[in-house]
């Protein structure tokens, strides 16, 4: 048993990446695999179970939970941003180097492209056989939308662009009051947790106009799949080129739920004072200098 240790202490030695950022990133890519992996996959079940699997709701839980466990794999290692919008958050507000904005958006969305092809595997026989050996993108039989979202019939762009910048704002504004010491600070350990709850509330409140991306990465890297995969460039154009609106209004949505949460929360909370005993610590301290 000591051997084996050592021969895995070894292995693990002569792998391991001695850049940060390089690691940061690769915690990136499997958090959000693990993401799309599960968030798409109970779209899949619905979709090609025609609904005897699953429903909106189950579809929320599964996003929901599915950020939670991507946090929990990745949040030790990157801070678990699992969305470029969020990086941006992050270094818009300094508190990320702008560095990592273009090197985490690229592992993310390679790991959502990895998510969704994980997806397509396990659901290839039920996929092809949905729509009679066809990869649609529209219809009754489309299968596109298990990956990436589309526009419902009633929705145009603007309104679209408007739901997407809502709806990331809220999720800054509700994950800045999260991560936020000197707010109602959450317990240690059950940031992802709360923040999983996060997106079930916006799935369950907004996901009805598009299926609620708010995540240019989440929404990209599996529309290039499918556009890959056989589905064609259909994925790209239907919807009045629907596809531009996840990546852009998630972006400005970010900004305007930085400036919102500083301007209302964040620029008015003061830090917490310091106990008594640590001040009569800190007198006592000066006065011995002040006799030494």
């Amino acid at each position: 048993m000591g051997r084996q240790k050592d021969f895995l202490a070894a292995i693990g030695y002569r792998l391991r990446i001695r850049n940060k950022l390089v690691r940061q990133a690769l915690a990136e890519c499997l958090g959000t695999l693990i993401l799309v992996m599960f968030g798409c996959g109970s779209v899949a079940q619905i979709v090609l179970s025609n609904g005897t699997h699953g429903g909106f709701l189950t579809v929320n839980l599964a996003f929901g939970f599915a950020v939670t466990l991507g946090i929990l794999v990745a949040g030790q290692v990157s801070g678990a941003h699992l969305n470029p919008a969020v990086t941006f958050a992050m270094c818009f507000m300094a508190r990320e180097p702008w560095i990592k904005l273009p090197i985490y958006a690229l592992a993310q969305t390679i790991g959502a492209f990895l998510g969704a092809a994980i997806v397509f595997g396990l659901y290839f026989d039920a996929i092809w056989a949905f729509a009679g050996d066809q990869l649609l993108v529209t219809g009754p039989n489309s299968t596109a939308g298990i990956f990436a979202t589309y526009p419902s019939g009633h929705l145009n762009t603007l309104n679209g662009f408007f739901d997407q910048f809502i709806g990331t704002a809220a999720l800054i504004v509700c994950v800045l009051a999260i991560v936020d010491p000197y707010n109602n600070a959450v317990p240690r350990g059950l940031e992802a947790f709360t923040v999983g709850f996060v997106i079930l509330v916006i799935g369950t409140s907004m996901g009805f106009n598009s299926g609620y991306a708010v995540n240019p990465a989440r929404d990209f890297g599996p529309r290039l799949f499918t556009a890959i995969a056989g589905w064609g460039s259909d994925v790209f154009t239907t919807g009045r080129h629907w596809w531009w609106v996840p990546i852009v209004a998630p972006f400005l949505g970010a900004i305007a739920g930085v400036m919102v949460y500083q301007l209302m929360i964040g620029c008015h909370v003061e830090p917490p004072l310091e106990s008594d005993e640590e001040e009569n610590v800190k007198l006592s301290n000066m006065k011995q200098r002040e006799n030494a």
